[in-house]
């Protein structure tokens, strides 16, 4: 519980990383740490650029707070003759001059504090006392914040689940399978946490490095064909499902992937909107929404990103790129600009039923919300085979949920619900949202704060969401692709759609600003515009619009 409060007191969500020393050093201190440079310093490296909620409990296991005893030994080393005092004199020599230097006035601001300094001395055992009740005041203030606020005390976090030998009790897994419900939708973690946007907008800055010298790139090959049936029939295939969703904020959130080729090889990539369900009479919005997939070569750290290229060539829905990539490991980032998936006013006469209870009095889940469900279990399912994987179905829970369940609570899941091979069936997944209505007495209001954060309206259409899916085709080997995040468009995604669009868009500089430059990039539903400042300061500054 002090490992999660802790946390929560500097950072919005477990989901959000520790992103710099400074940060580190704060959180630490909330709980009832007091971290040297040195301690800090060995857990944030020069190849460290961020640690999660799993890398902070694991540090609190190996960091003990300091006790009195341990203090007051240290006090003795400097108190020879054990008066109990120091004299101010002789502090300031010590502090400003030993180990982690400190500065004349944090010293100062520590010998004006009447509470354990007299007469030119410090009484080290009352800052003792003083230290170890400032330390335990962090840890209670950090809990009652997290008491306070229910949304915040049913997370789980991470993938902790025991007791350490300090004493602080990390986050234990309740009998239910399902993490706990927020029941009131507005507070969902996953609802305006702070994040990248994952579409560009004209207010964000990217960093530019751009040539002084500018040119067109050719974009002749857009309207080419992307699969030829023929000469692709051979090639071995990878799949992966995603989706697009719409945050409270306007801000849109997707599964990000990694793409393992064994060996140089031809290959196709496509991505394109995913209907899950035909409805007659019904068009779907998701087939309008604008796709695209960027794709970035890893080299030694996920850092150092670069950009390979992106599916500008279009058929249909359908959006692609071919070309030939050399063995190793690659990042695909999907977007969409939103100009298609964003919020609307909502004109719902009547909220649609969830449950009902049959005649024998028990509960039922409603036509419409199963049909919902399949809906949300064809987008989930990633692979495409009919199961629900732990990772598939965590993905799910951290949208739904803002947190993961681990092994043990899946375990729960087999015993209690369908399963093959490990992994959830459809049947099962009915079950499980059946299991939550029972647990809230027919009350749906947690079985909604689900659906809307999935994109779903009252109406249960889904508007805030596009579901999508990634192909990939390999000449010569066979391609792996597996979704490691889902979160917002990181600034390797920003910095890949500047440096496509400079590459191969049309530049113009502005009138009366030779330093002025602006990139036009003109692919079927899109139109991206770049403008990169070649003045002092060397920022480009990026919109979207179609």
């Amino acid at each position: 519980m002090n490992c999660r409060a802790a946390y929560l007191t500097v950072l919005k969500s477990s989901l959000e990383n520790i992103k710099s020393k400074e940060q580190l050093s704060l959180v630490l201190q909330q709980a009832g740490r007091n971290p040297s440079q040195k301690t800090v310093n060995k857990y944030w490296t020069s190849q460290t650029t961020t640690l999660n909620f799993d890398d902070f409990c694991t540090i609190l296991k190996k960091e003990k707070p300091a006790t009195k005893p341990e203090l007051l030994e240290a006090f003795g080393k400097i108190d020879s003759d054990n008066t109990g005092y120091i004299l101010h004199d002789e502090l300031y020599k010590i502090l400003t001059t030993r180990g982690e230097k400190m500065t004349r006035d944090e010293v100062s601001a520590i010998i004006k504090q009447a509470d354990f300094n007299c007469s030119g001395k410090l009484d080290y055992n009352k800052f003792c006392d003083l230290y170890i009740t400032t330390s335990e005041q962090c840890c209670k203030t950090a809990r009652e914040k997290l008491e306070v606020d229910s949304r915040l005390r049913q997370q789980q976090f991470g993938s902790q689940a025991e007791t350490s030998s300090e004493g602080i009790t990390l986050p234990v897994l309740k009998p239910s399978p399902r993490i706990l419900r927020k029941t009131d939708h507005k507070l969902a973690p996953t609802k305006g946490d702070s994040r990248t946007p994952s579409r560009p907008s004209s207010s964000q800055s990217c960093k530019a490095s751009l040539s002084t010298t500018v040119s067109m790139g050719a974009s002749s090959n857009r309207n080419t064909k992307l699969i030829e049936s023929d000469t692709m029939k051979e090639w071995q295939c990878a799949q992966s499902k995603g989706c697009f969703y719409l945050e409270e904020d306007g801000e849109i959130i997707s599964h990000k992937y990694k793409l393992h080729l064994p060996q140089r090889s031809t290959v196709c990539v496509t991505i394109k909107p995913l209907n899950v369900r035909q409805v007659e009479g019904k068009s779907c919005h998701c087939l309008s929404v604008d796709t695209a997939l960027y794709i970035l070569k890893e080299n030694e750290t996920q850092e150092n990103l670069q950009l390979v290229s992106f599916t500008e060539q279009q058929n249909k829905e359908m959006f692609g790129w071919k070309g030939e990539l050399g063995s190793g490991v690659y990042w695909l980032l999907p977007f969409t600009t939103g100009c298609r998936l964003k919020k609307v006013k909502p004109q719902i006469t009547a909220e649609a039923k969830l449950v009902y209870r049959g005649e024998d009095g028990e509960l039922a889940l409603t036509k419409e919300f199963r049909a919902a469900l399949l809906d949300i279990f064809e987008t989930i399912d990633l692979d495409g085979n009919g199961l629900l994987s732990l990772e598939e179905y965590n993905f799910f829970e951290l949208r739904t949920s803002g947190e993961k369940c681990d092994e043990e609570a899946w375990a729960v899941c087999k015993e209690n619900f369908d399963m093959k091979k490990n992994e959830l069936t459809r049947q099962g997944f009915m079950d499980l949202n059946l299991m939550e209505a029972n647990d809230r007495e027919g009350d749906p209001s947690d079985l909604w704060v689900t659906l809307l954060s999935l994109g779903y309206n009252k109406a249960l259409e889904m508007t805030e969401a596009c579901p999508f899916v990634i192909d990939i085709y390999a000449e010569k080997c066979e391609p792996r692709i597996k979704a490691i995040y889902l979160e917002a468009g990181s600034w390797q995604l920003n910095r890949a759609i500047c440096k496509s669009v400079v590459n191969k868009g049309e530049a113009k500089v502005m009138d009366g600003c030779e330093n002025i430059i602006i990139y036009t990039y003109k692919a079927g539903r899109r139109i991206t515009s770049v403008i990169e400042n070649k003045s002092e300061n060397k920022r480009g500054d990026y919109s979207c619009q179609q």
